[in-house]
C-alpha cells in the first residue's frame, strides 16, 4: 500500500487537513507500506513558500513522517505538457476562451425552464467553445477542456468506468456510465491560461507518478474522482482504490476551509494541545497510530 497527502500551499493547515493526513499515514503504517507527501503548488499566482514551510512544521508536529522527498508539481510542468500534447493529439481536447461571467451568462440562459446545472468544478460549462474551429496546433496560455462528446465517439469508445472504492471497510467496484458524465460534469478545465495543467490532470499524472495505490481524500472530491478515473483511461494510467472519508465540518456542521483559521492546526499547537488532542479532535484512535 502507497497512500500520499497532498495539500496545497495555500493557507493554513486545518483540522480536515489534519484528519486526511493521518488517516492516510495510519493506513500505510498500518499495512507495513509507504506514506509519501507532495505539494499541490500548481497555481502559482496562490502558493506561497511560508505556507509550505508551514506543511512540513505541522505534519512533523503531528508525528507524520513521509518515505521520500515531497513531489512538488511546480517541477512538473513538462510532464503536464507532454500529457496535454498526446490528449490534444487524440482529438480530445479544444481552447476555451471564455471567463466566468461568459459561463455564468450562458448556463443561466432559459433552457426549457431548467434550471442551471452544477458539477463538481462548480456551473457545468455550457459548450459555447466547443463548436468553434479547432487550431491544429495546441495553442499556449489558453484555457484547454476536454471535449466529452469527442471521448465518446472516439474508437475506444468507453462506455462505462469503473473504480474500486473503499466504505466503511468494505471494498466495492463504483461503475459510471461516460454518458452520464456530460450531464453531470460537463467539459471540464485540463489546463488553464494562468498555468500549464490544472487538479484534474495533475493530479493523476502525479498519483501515477507516485505509484499511489490507495488515494485517502474527502467526500467532497467524489464526483471529481470520476473525471479522474476517465483522464487515467485515456492517458494508459493506473487507477487506484480510492477511500473517500467522512469530513470534519465545525459547530454548524459546515465543512472546514483554509480561510477558518480558528481552526488551524497552528492554532491549536500554539494554544497548547497536543496531537493525541488533535487525534481525538478528529476521531481518530490515538492507539492506532
Amino acid at each position: 500500500m502507497i497512500t500520499r497527502f497532498a495539500p496545497s500551499p495555500t493557507g493554513p493547515l486545518h483540522l480536515g487537513h489534519a484528519y486526511s493526513a493521518m488517516l492516510a499515514h495510519d493506513m500505510a503504517r498500518a499495512d507495513g507500506g509507504q506514506f509519501l507527501l507532495r505539494i499541490e503548488d500548481i497555481d502559482q499566482t496562490r502558493a506561497r513558500p511560508h505556507w509550505e514551510e508551514q506543511i512540513y512544521e505541522d505534519l512533523d508536529w503531528l508525528g507524520i513522517t513521509w518515505d521520500a522527498p515531497p513531489l512538488r508539481q511546480s517541477d512538473r510542468s513538462q510532464v503536464y505538457h507532454e500529457a496535454l500534447k498526446a490528449l490534444w493529439d487524440k482529438g480530445v481536447l479544444y481552447p476555451c476562451t471564455c471567463n466566468r461571467r461568459d459561463i455564468i451568462t450562458a448556463a443561466s440562459a432559459p433552457q426549457e425552464g431548467a434550471e442551471p446545472a452544477y458539477g463538481p468544478d462548480g456551473l457545468i460549462y455550457p459548450g459555447t467553445c466547443r463548436q468553434r474551429e479547432r487550431p491544429a496546433d495546441m495553442p499556449a496560455q489558453t484555457a484547454l477542456r476536454l471535449d466529452l462528446s469527442a471521448v465518446s465517439d472516439a474508437p475506444e469508445t468507453l462506455s462505462f468506468l469503473e473504480m474500486g472504492e473503499v466504505t466503511n471497510d468494505t471494498p466495492k467496484t463504483v461503475r459510471f456510465q461516460l454518458e452520464d458524465l456530460k450531464t453531470q460534469v460537463g467539459d471540464f478545465i485540463v489546463s488553464r491560461r494562468e498555468f500549464l495543467g490544472s487538479y484534474h490532470l495533475s493530479v493523476v499524472l502525479d498519483d501515477a507518478a507516485q505509484g499511489i495505490t490507495h488515494v485517502i481524500r474527502g467526500r467532497d472530491i467524489f464526483d471529481a474522482t470520476k473525471i479522474h478515473v476517465l483522464l487515467q483511461q485515456l492517458l494508459g494510467l493506473p487507477t487506484p482504490t480510492y477511500l473517500h472519508h467522512r469530513l470534519i465540518r465545525d459547530e454548524a456542521g459546515k465543512r472546514l476551509a483554509k480561510r477558518d483559521d480558528a481552526r488551524a492546526i497552528s492554532k491549536f499547537r500554539a494554544d497548547g494541545a497536543t496531537p493525541a488532542d488533535i487525534r481525538r479532535m478528529v476521531g481518530l484512535d490515538i492507539a492506532s497510530r
